[in-house]
């Protein structure tokens, strides 16, 4: 019963970390995605600070939404998630705590 325990265990924890592995991936791919239509959108701005804000204000479901715009492009519908996010009061506090940085 113990080895069982234990086998459980450690099926869980390998389980775990391909979820982390997945989750960073997706928040990589979802800040490439931020970064780039920032840094479009507001040029000469740092937009490493916005996109950092944006990523970290957003949900586990919509970092998967914002990512799957690596594959298909930013359209009006996924402009418009980036932007609600960026509005929300976390993100706006986050952006203005680290404004000094904006400027590159």
């Amino acid at each position: 019963m113990r080895a069982l325990a234990i086998l459980a265990l450690a099926g869980l924890t390998a389980c775990a970390a391909a979820n982390d592995a997945a989750d960073g991936l997706a928040r990589q791919q979802a800040k490439n995605v931020v970064n780039t239509y920032v840094a479009d959108r507001y040029p000469g701005l740092n937009a490493a600070p916005i996109t950092d804000c944006i990523i970290d204000a957003a949900d586990a479901r919509e970092i998967l939404q914002i990512a799957s715009g690596a594959v298909t492009g930013v359209d009006a519908a996924l402009a418009e998630q980036i932007g609600q996010i960026a509005r929300r009061p976390e993100a706006l506090q986050c952006i203005a705590q680290n404004s000094l940085t904006l400027l590159g």
